[in-house]
């Protein structure tokens, strides 16, 4: 046995073929300045792992996990499923994201903030707040996943980013401050009560393989049969389901919410006052669903 600075090296020699090759027991010691043995082959293994590190960022298995999320739902949401498409180990992920629930909260924080930058530009908080709800509302059609990720980090960034977009407008729009916390809250609960419901109807629609003409065809001639005595509203109503629009409903309500803080508004203004503030009421379009 021969020791060589940081090695105590055993060799042995095995037969591959024809050609004798030398193969080591390499014990580690200490490094005295010899560039020989596995420690080459060690410091290649180590930069490669660090290249990979750096091209394995956050942003990217953020991306990719929403990618997985839009596709497979959260049931898809794993870690190896995640490694598989990023081409690297769950051991890399875990050093950037702890777990899933964290991975979870990232991948909607990077929906709602890149929604809200998109959405909240408007002429007048009235505006804004339509703005704002427009966009939660198609984000969460367009990634159901969302609406449950919210729901279940209330405390969390994601959610602390809509309610802060829905106060600060609120605010402008003069509320008292004992009035602020049920109006913001009122605001917050429908825009996403009602955009979750509409989501989890378009994927129950989805998986279940439904038309939605041919559902709502169904629940229309259904209604429809029912006695105008007990169901008047119910049985009246229901030759308009064919041909509602879910997302011009949902902005007709936040219209609602906000001439009823307008109205309160001017109950409390003094005489005249309120005449001289617009009116939140929205302009009128041709077009249907607008």
């Amino acid at each position: 046995m021969i020791a060589i600075g940081l090695f105590i090296v055993a060799p042995l020699r095995v037969a591959i073929g024809d050609a004798p090759r030398r193969l080591w027991n390499v014990v580690p010691v200490y490094w005295n300045g010899i560039p020989n043995l596995s420690r080459c082959g060690m410091v290649r293994h180590a930069g490669g792992t660090r290249r990979r590190l750096q091209a394995l960022s956050r942003e990217r298995i953020i991306e990719a996990s929403i990618d997985l999320l839009d596709s497979s739902g959260e049931d898809g949401l794993t870690f190896r499923a995640l490694s598989e498409r990023l081409s690297t180990g769950p051991g890399a992920i875990y050093g950037h994201i702890p777990n899933k629930s964290e991975l979870l909260i990232a991948a909607c924080d990077s929906i709602v903030a890149r929604t809200l930058n998109a959405s909240l530009a408007g002429a007048t908080p009235e505006a804004t707040i339509r703005g704002l709800a427009r966009g939660v509302f198609d984000m969460i059609d367009a990634h159901p996943w969302v609406g449950s990720a919210l729901a279940r980090a209330p405390g969390r960034l994601p959610m602390v980013r809509i309610l802060e977009s829905i106060a600060q407008p609120v605010c402008a729009l003069g509320v008292p401050d004992e009035e602020r916390w049920a109006t913001v809250g009122a605001l917050l609960n429908y825009i996403l009560g009602v955009g979750g419901q509409n989501a989890a109807n378009g994927q129950l629609a989805r998986t279940l393989g439904l038309d939605r003409s041919h559902f709502l065809g169904s629940v229309s001639t259904a209604w429809s049969e029912l006695d105008p005595a007990e169901y008047p509203f119910t049985q009246g109503i229901a030759g308009r389901l064919l041909t509602h629009d879910d997302r011009a409903d949902f902005l007709a309500g936040i219209d609602l919410i906000l001439r009823g803080i307008d109205s309160a508004r001017r109950s409390r203004a003094p005489r005249g006052a309120a005449s001289r503030r617009p009116s939140t009421r929205p302009q009128t379009s041709n077009r249907r669903g607008v």
